[in-house]
């Protein structure tokens, strides 16, 4: 199989999924701004999202994937699918019950993660209400995630990298059909949350039928390996949680300074999770299944090798993206969110948080490649570690950064210490011996810096002022952040190949 090409598979699934995810913010912007009923559906929306990465893609899927990973490459088909069974009967079970007390504890969920909406009676009631409609999603997506875990290690990679996108598609069907015959229109929201989620588990069972997987959970949580996904899972999930603490803690903060800095960081992060996702997530994806082989057959040299085409893929492509996003980020925001109720104000606040977003990029993305090194392993601790002592950095540093910056604060808060985060895990795995630099680093390093200066420059000269972005149409806006990207992306790719580098030589096979 050639990771490249499947990374890039995963990628043009996710590429679907953010073009028809900024379908949808772009209606939001539009029908409700950043104002109060914005900010009460992004802390609402919020909050499963958070469960989601702790209990699904967070750590079960670091416990599960490296178990079953194991069971196929040495115990064969039948293992595999009843140790599936087996799983499926106790994450069904967790699930429903932490559903159930989320509904009912929507109150005090809401209180603990934005307190500062209690201030605003009404604010308080609907976040709460958006809340109890959208908790179910945890249920729905997480047994996606189960699902995912099951089709990657198949390398069946194309499926679960779609079901994002009837998420996307459920809230804009909402957001035209639905939301203006409501009362409250942002219910119509909530709602489109719970119908995609479920959309998204129904889509992935022929597919788990074509590889055979498409299991009955079986209620036995005293097997071994039940047991022993259940004991990986308890450090991810701290680690996972510290990630998360770290989140509603800036959700906390955020709730106290004001409307709209819930909604400005909101579509900032909708913006920097684009390539965090193209990139990160495809890379990660293919990475871990095949460092679970690597790591099975003792192949610590493949091992090394494949970790080092991830992190020169990694920087290869993030580093670009990162300068993009910091240099074009009035054009970005403008272009598909100044409409409606989004105003000028909106954009410029926007604007800083997305520059300070586009500050960690880069550690995010690599702390994605490096962290499948240790999961591999089944070395949760390590990456807990260093999780905890990042969420200490973090909050420190929003103590620094928030009475300066405001909500952008909150961002470079949380981009600081994701490069503090990669940057230590790089460390760590030197350190074990389980990853040895190939050969050319430093050469690849400075051919990238000067691809990174020319494509700097041309997009500079090519957006021209920000201010001129709020003087010109929208259709006008649309075709000229098409020529200034596609300019930065000629001198960047150009400079590459007259220096030798091309993607075609990052192709690996395994």
């Amino acid at each position: 199989m050639n990771l490249l090409r499947a990374a890039a598979s995963v990628s043009g699934m996710t590429l679907l999924s953010r073009i028809t995810g900024f379908v949808r913010d772009t209606l939001l912007a539009i029908f409700f701004g950043a104002g109060m009923a914005m900010d009460a559906f992004v802390v609402a929306f919020r909050i499963p999202n958070l469960l989601r990465r702790l209990f699904a893609e967070g750590a079960f899927t670091q416990a599960f994937v490296p178990v079953l990973g194991e069971f196929r490459n040495r115990r064969g088909e039948a293992a595999t699918r009843d140790l599936a069974g087996k799983v499926l009967g106790a994450l069904g079970v967790a699930l429903f019950i932490a559903t159930l007390i989320g509904v009912v504890a929507a109150p005090l969920i809401v209180y603990l993660s934005a307190g500062g909406f209690a201030k605003d009676p009404d604010k308080f009631a609907l976040t709460v209400t958006l809340l109890r409609i959208c908790f179910p999603y945890i249920l729905f997506v997480s047994l996606v995630s189960f699902s995912a875990g099951l089709l990657n290690t198949y390398g069946a990679f194309k499926a679960p990298a779609f079901t994002p996108v009837l998420l996307n598609l459920s809230f804009i069907a909402f957001a035209l059909l639905v939301a203006p015959r409501l009362e409250q229109p942002v219910l119509a929201l909530a709602w489109a949350v719970f119908f995609g989620g479920l959309a998204q588990l129904v889509f992935q069972i022929p597919f788990l039928k074509r590889i055979g997987m498409l299991t009955m959970p079986k209620w036995d949580p005293r097997d071994e390996a039940v047991i022993r996904i259940l004991k990986l899972m308890a450090p991810a999930a701290l680690g996972v949680s510290v990630a998360q603490v770290s989140l509603l803690i800036n959700t906390q903060i955020a709730s106290w300074l004001g409307d709209g800095r819930m909604s400005w960081l909101y579509f900032a992060d909708r913006l920097m999770e684009f390539p965090s996702a193209l990139l990160g997530v495809a890379l990660g994806t293919v990475l871990l299944p095949a460092l679970v082989r690597h790591h099975s057959t003792d192949d610590a040299q493949s091992y090394s090798r494949l970790l080092d085409w991830g992190l020169r893929v990694t920087l290869l492509l993030a580093a670009p993206a990162a300068l993009a996003l910091a240099l074009l980020a009035v054009p970005l925001v403008a272009t598909l969110f100044w409409h409606g109720e989004f105003l000028r104000h909106d954009v410029l606040m926007t604007r800083n948080a997305l520059m300070a977003y586009a500050v960690g990029l880069v550690g995010i993305i690599l702390v994605k490649v490096l962290a499948p090194g240790f999961y591999a392993k089944q070395n949760v601790r390590t990456p807990v570690r260093v999780a905890i002592v990042t969420l200490v950095v973090t909050q420190l540093l929003n103590a620094a950064f928030v009475p300066w910056l405001d909500h952008a604060g909150l961002a470079l808060a949380i981009s600081v210490g994701a490069c503090f985060n990669a940057f230590w895990l790089w460390i760590l795995m030197r350190r074990s011996g389980a990853y040895r630099p190939e050969p050319g680093w430093g050469a690849f390093l400075l051919k990238l810096a000067v691809a990174l200066y020319l494509m700097g420059g041309a997009l500079w000269f090519s957006m021209g002022s920000e201010g001129s972005w709020f003087e010109i149409a929208a259709a006008a806006r649309a075709w000229k952040l098409a020529l200034v990207i596609l300019a930065g992306c000629a001198a960047y790719f150009a400079a590459l190949a007259i220096m030798g580098l091309r993607l075609r030589h990052f192709a690996r096979h395994e």
